[in-house]
């Protein structure tokens, strides 16, 4: 293959779309086809989502419902990332040059997708990479105190737990009934707040049950006590529509390779404009580089490949809209929550009022390792025990 920029180009989707039934075009000529009808009639269209199904290739032997660790790609999706490491594995050093210098493309793409500055857009390889940046990048003293929950990821709170280890701070972690309400959320975390407070954590969406935070509000209430605030966005980009600036926080860290369907191993770190030079990188990056969103990606040589099909990935889901898509999951998730909803015997721990594309469910008197077990050996569906709701 002939190694300059038009070769480089004719691998993404920037100069060509790949025309079949796994196709982003395709996808998005049944979209167009839609006309105006609102998100929530579309949800329940099977010919519409038999179009996008067909455009994923999986293993029909088990039924899959848990796509929270990761979702798989669209085959063209996965495609475009094997051009793309072809590509690279060439000629190592010029070609993944080529294709990291298109980074940029990406970046821009999902700044304006997701609603925040192009210059505020780090991309990291998934949420635990980009939390930990803010989480360990900020200087804190002994006896400063950080605000977050019992129902926040394992990995994030084991990320304080060792901070207060070394550095003598303290980690104050409160827990929450649920499903509970974004008033009741907002009450819970401003009244546990001390003058030692420095730094407020939490999710957007939470792994556990899907309980759904008022980023927002809670935000703007720490900003206005000089408190930091780092936001847990991993289930919720592509998930629901939102923008980040519409947030207010201070940091906010996700997984691409969830909802948007992304290559394993991509994600976001966005971090607020004033916040940036404040922040120490995971890894060691030039003085120079103080100010710059890019300080936080510097991890050494890594695979281009996986970042540069983000932009594939991203272009599969434009051409459904985070607006369907949100309605299609809140859709499949009542579909069947409603008809258990009567039984006395389940139990739900995700409000259904607020529910999108994650649900916790139990039965009473059933452990969920039992539940889940079932599930596996009688009917092959893949579900995820929650035992800490």
């Amino acid at each position: 293959m002939k190694t300059n920029r038009r070769s480089f180009l004719r691998l993404s989707g920037a100069s060509a779309l790949a025309l079949g039934t796994n196709s982003i075009e395709l996808v998005a000529q049944a979209s167009r086809a839609l006309g105006n009808r609102p998100p929530d009639d579309v949800a329940a269209d099977e010919s519409y989502w038999r179009d996008i199904q067909s455009a994923f290739t999986l293993d029909r032997s088990l039924i899959n419902l848990n796509n929270g660790n990761s979702c798989p790609s669209p085959t063209v999706v996965h495609e475009a990332y094997k051009r793309y490491l072809d590509y690279s594995n060439q000629a190592p050093v010029y070609h993944r040059g080529l294709i990291e210098r298109n980074i940029e493309v990406v970046r821009r793409r999902l700044a304006a997708e997701f609603g925040c500055d192009t210059e505020e857009m780090a991309i990291t390889r998934n949420s635990s990479e980009s939390l930990q940046i803010a989480q360990n990048g900020l200087d804190l003293a002994p006896g400063d105190e950080v605000l977050t929950t019992e129902q926040d990821y394992g990995r994030m709170l084991t990320t304080w737990d060792q901070r207060a280890r070394r550095e003598k701070i303290t980690i104050k972690k409160v827990n929450f009934p649920v499903p509970t309400s974004g008033e009741s959320l907002f009450a819970m975390l401003e009244g546990a707040i001390t003058p030692r407070t420095k730094v407020l954590h939490f999710c957007h969406i939470t792994n556990l049950t899907g309980q759904i935070f008022p980023v927002q509000n809670i935000a703007r209430m720490a900003r206005a006590r000089g408190i930091i605030t780092i936001v847990d966005g991993a289930h919720a980009v592509a998930h629901f529509p939102f923008k980040l600036r519409d947030l207010e926080m201070d940091y906010y860290g996700t997984s691409l390779h969830k909802w948007l369907l992304a290559p394993t191993g991509t994600g976001f770190l966005y971090v607020r404009k004033d916040r940036i030079a404040k922040t120490w990188p995971l890894q060691a990056a030039p003085e120079r580089s103080e100010s710059d969103i890019r300080k936080f990606e510097e991890i050494g040589t890594s695979p281009a490949a996986t970042k540069a099909a983000i932009n594939e990935a991203l272009a599969f889901h434009q051409a459904i809209g985070t607006d369907r898509v949100a309605a299609r999951l809140r859709y499949l998730t009542l579909r069947w929550a409603n008809k258990l909803k009567p039984n006395p015997r389940v139990v739900f721990h995700t409000a259904l009022d607020q529910v999108y594309g994650v649900c916790c469910v139990g039965i009473k008197d059933i452990p969920a390792v039992k539940i889940n077990a079932f599930m596996w050996d009688k009917y092959r569906i893949v579900t995820t025990a929650i035992t800490r709701p």
